[in-house]
């Protein structure tokens, strides 16, 4: 058994002890297991990559590398379309640039299809 456990990640409480492979939290019942706080550490920082690895933020311009036909529509953005103003997000699948395309409108496109302008 360790000298000091992990702060209760609900409540903050001191108080956490081991039961079994779990910690458990005395005041507010929550139970997590220890390797869940090494691997929140680092899955705050998520790090979206385009096509060719560089790494993307929010506000950036982006251009499109191949062509995309939108779903429901006729409508096809064309190879080197650009982008302005991208917001990353977790969207649905792999879907993770929420954005606005000149004529088509909002949408939200892969990061494997856009490379940095």
């Amino acid at each position: 058994m360790t000298d000091t456990l992990a702060l209760c990640p609900v409540c903050s409480s001191p108080y956490a002890y081991e039961m079994g492979a779990l910690l458990v939290c005395p005041e507010c019942g929550n139970e997590w297991s220890p390797e869940a706080d090494d691997d929140a550490a680092g899955a705050d920082v998520r790090v979206i990559k385009d096509a060719v690895g560089n790494v993307l933020a929010d506000g950036d311009t982006v251009t499109v590398i191949k062509d995309l036909k939108v779903k429901g529509s006729s409508t096809v953005i064309k190879v080197g379309t650009k982008v302005r103003g991208i917001r990353l997000m977790d969207g649905v699948g792999d879907h993770d640039i929420d954005c606005k395309v000149d004529g088509v409108g909002p949408m939200q496109l892969k990061s494997s299809v856009v490379k940095k302008a």
